[in-house]
């Protein structure tokens, strides 16, 4: 049996004109969630649950994996997962936390998969979710009752895959595999039964989904596989988020895959600096951006289509995390990686009730950019055969 981390509690154009394309940063109450002077870092949010690795210099110098309550805010820390190896790379759903684990175990050390479900915060209950002697399991997922990885064997270093493990029994989670292709699989996010992850089959870096419903045969298909890289996946519903280098630099895409076969890819933020690590819960992409001179906090309203600006403190601000209205990152304001969080409100969080008539650009209002798409295909007609257009 593989020696247990411990648990501990603590605590046409003209009209396209007239929409604004960009508002800076709003007066959002921006907050440290667990200041110290230790390096925060990796957070991950479910509702108002935030995860973390932590590096603790006193007793073991390793790093070990925080659960704060933010609803909490005067006595935040919930948990802390932690022995004298590292655990690291946490992430959330609803009342179950994953993580990687480096195990030594009868000689042997490598990376492995555990889990912690916190329903009852008084008695958390501890379990292993892969534990493949000379595999390493890193970089885990979760959504439901599914917890993805990317896993490679000390036999085969060289190739990594993608693997899935249903946790329903968390006595006995049951693995299958979901990409297990020649070269690297890595990075996996699941939302549902859909997983995605960046692959590189055909020499460069692509974006891979798979549906899992059928645990024992999953239906792989690509979501971007244009020239140069594709990286680090995120979803939410039918949308996938990626940064792209395909223009040079890094920039965030996005791609409808309601139909599977046929996805639809459409910009989020191009500019001349880089923007990456992207995230996304619901209509709200955000991102890592440093076109003002250092990592700030970017964020993306789908269905008005509005970028905004979510932090501009001078100093460092990256890979956010985003649930619901509030999002998390890590943030060196201080002189050491702190984790922030903030809730966004106001117009940049707008939902849309129910489409109207004549919404042509799918943003939830008629005005004149929907006029002006109307007006650039007036008296246009697709129908086969042409004679049917003038019937």
């Amino acid at each position: 049996m593989k020696k247990e981390p411990l648990i501990t509690s603590s605590v046409v154009t003209c009209f396209l004109s007239l929409i604004t394309p960009f508002a800076q940063a709003e007066n959002w109450l921006e907050f440290a969630v667990w200041p110290t002077t230790e390096n925060q870092e990796a957070p991950d949010i479910y509702g108002n649950i935030i995860v973390w690795q932590q590096f603790v210099t006193v007793e073991n110098g390793d790093y070990d994996i925080y659960v704060a309550d933010i609803n909490n805010f005067a006595d935040p820390l919930l948990f802390i997962i932690g022995d004298s190896n590292d655990q690291m790379n946490p992430a959330i759903y609803e009342k179950t936390i994953v993580w990687q684990d480096y195990v030594l175990w009868q000689g042997f050390a490598d990376w492995d998969i555990r889990a912690v479900d916190i329903s009852d915060r008084t008695n958390p209950y501890l379990f292993v979710v892969s534990d493949i002697p000379n595999n390493d399991e890193q970089h885990p997922a979760i959504s439901g009752n599914i917890v993805v990885w990317q896993d490679n064997s000390v036999d085969s270093p060289e190739r990594i895959d993608i693997y899935g493990a249903d946790i329903t029994d968390p006595n006995y989670p049951a693995e299958f595999p979901i990409a297990a292709f020649e070269l690297d699989q890595q990075s996996p996010a699941i939302y549902r039964t859909t997983v995605i992850w960046q692959d590189n089959f055909f020499g460069d870096w692509d974006i891979f989904a798979a549906d899992i419903w059928r645990r024992n045969k999953p239906s792989e298909f690509p979501v971007s596989f244009i020239e140069q890289d594709q990286q680090n996946p995120a979803i939410s519903g039918n949308t996938v988020v990626w940064q792209d280098n395909f223009s040079g630099n890094w920039d965030i895409y996005a791609a409808d895959i309601s139909v599977p076969g046929n996805p639809v890819e459409f910009t989020i933020a191009i500019n001349n600096s880089s923007q990456i690590n992207p995230d996304i819960d619901g209509n709200i992409v955000v991102w890592q951006d440093y076109r003002n001179n250092n990592w700030d906090i970017f964020g993306y309203n789908l269905t008005t289509k509005q970028e905004f600006q979510i932090t501009n403190n001078p100093a460092d601000q990256t890979n956010p995390a985003i649930s619901l209205n509030t999002v998390v990152w890590q943030d060196n304001r201080s002189g050491s990686w702190n984790i922030y969080a903030v809730l966004l409100e106001g117009p940049e969080t707008a939902n849309c009730t129910s489409r109207m008539p004549g919404d042509v650009n799918g943003n939830c209002k008629v005005d004149f950019a929907d006029y002006a798409v109307m007006a650039s295909a007036w008296l246009g007609c697709n129908l086969e055969p042409k004679e049917a257009c003038w019937e």
